[in-house]
């Protein structure tokens, strides 16, 4: 029988050192504010089990998810010095289930206030939450107005515990909006209604904003997955994710035929064609569809013709015919193709890209320092360990 990779379309392979690398590189650059992770998204399309015992070992003990499922499924894997913050609050009754798996509650309304002080009264014992307020983008949080009906009745706090009060950037990639700036000053402004809670106001763009910005807790995301993390500038971060599809055939075509659904690709020579086992249906977006590029043994193939649901094709007339044998894996995501790179030719950011990435690959984790003995290995079963070396593997940008 074979081996589970030689049956899989695509192989993706997640780097978990340079994970715990880009922690440490963020880490540092934040002095004295503690460093925390957001894993929601299933760690960004990377899994949120492996990265977070990854992050674990590398020192992180406050992971952000957007919703409660997610921190229920994350509960286990970590132990329980590992504070799980819920990002979205409490969905409406389910304020019970946050003490019974042990996660906090990110508090973004008057009505989930309320109600984690009902239960904090059944309870007859102050409960730990972290507070969101409104500083400009209009989307979680409580607005100024409503901040002010806190100070104005302080007894709407009663039995709540507010360790943070955090807010959320809306420009922070781009280092030169007044946004930034503006936020900053209305979260300084709001957080001292709320005496002796801490702050945290930077994501991953955030922390390179500078001290100003870094308060107690920051809680990047996308750089630890290897996304640039300031608009135009060279990339700190080590890559993470490695994507390969396998050629499942290759076709000679005479010139002037056409290539895949609605025939909007049209050769203009003698052409060979391979198909990858990759589509929409893993991620792989339509909107790259005539633009995207992927690489055999180093050399650039053109997708041509529209992404489909299971399949991509390339244009390979220059590759090297050994190279396309059935079987042989392709180069999606590399050094060479980085998720930065791929957004841009998509129209999209690397968040997208990263989240998109779908269930059928078979998923190689690397360097996986915590998988031999110890707690959180048990926790994580099996390891599916293999070694990959491609030619094009390296970081996305500066080495971190």
């Amino acid at each position: 029988m074979q081996h589970i990779e030689a049956r899989a379309g695509a192989v993706l392979h997640i780097d978990l050192q340079a994970v715990r690398d880009n922690y440490r590189l963020l880490r540092n650059r934040l002095g004295t504010a503690v460093c925390g992770a957001a894993v929601k998204a299933d760690a960004y399309g990377l899994g949120a089990e492996r990265v977070a015992l990854a992050l674990y070992a590398e020192g992180c003990r406050h992971f952000f998810v957007a919703h409660l499922e997610e921190g229920i499924a994350l509960r286990p894997h970590l132990q329980q010095a590992a504070q799980i913050i819920v990002m979205h609050g409490s969905p409406v009754g389910c304020e019970a289930d946050f003490l019974a798996y042990q996660c906090t509650p990110v508090l973004n309304s008057l009505p989930q206030i309320r109600a984690w002080q009902r239960l904090a009264q059944q309870e007859q014992r102050a409960l730990p939450a972290i507070v969101q307020i409104d500083t400009g983008m209009a989307r979680m949080g409580l607005s100024a107005a409503e901040v002010a009906q806190l100070k104005q009745d302080s007894s709407m706090l009663d039995g709540i515990a507010v360790s943070h009060v955090m807010s959320h950037l809306a420009c922070a990639e781009d280092q030169a909006n007044p946004m930034n700036r503006q936020q900053l000053d209305q979260f300084r402004l709001l957080r001292q209604l709320f005496p002796g809670a801490k702050g945290s106001l930077a994501n991953s763009s955030g922390i390179f904003l500078g001290p100003d910005f870094h308060f107690d807790l920051a809680r990047p995301g996308a750089a630890l997955y290897g996304v640039a993390p300031v608009a135009g500038q060279a990339n700190p971060m080590k890559a993470v994710a490695y994507l390969q599809g396998r050629i499942i055939q290759t076709r000679e075509i005479p010139a002037n035929t056409s290539v895949g659904y609605g025939a909007t690709w049209r050769s203009t020579r003698v052409s060979r064609i391979a198909t990858v086992a990759v589509g929409y249906a893993d991620g792989w977006l339509r909107s790259l569809s005539n633009c995207g590029v992927a690489h055999i043994a180093g050399q650039a193939a053109p997708m041509v013709g529209k992404v489909s649901m299971d399949t991509i094709t390339l244009d390979v007339t220059g590759v090297a015919e050994a190279d396309l044998y059935p079987g042989a894996l392709v180069d999606l995501i590399s050094a060479t193709n980085t998720v930065d790179q791929i957004a841009e030719k998509a129209g999209t950011i690397g968040y997208e890209i990263l989240t998109s990435l779908g269930a059928r690959y078979q998923r190689h984790y690397m360097n996986d320092a915590t998988a031999a003995g110890t707690w959180a290995g048990q926790a994580a079963g099996n390891t599916n360990q293999e070694e990959f070396t491609p030619a094009l593997m390296g970081s996305q940008g500066v080495s971190a």
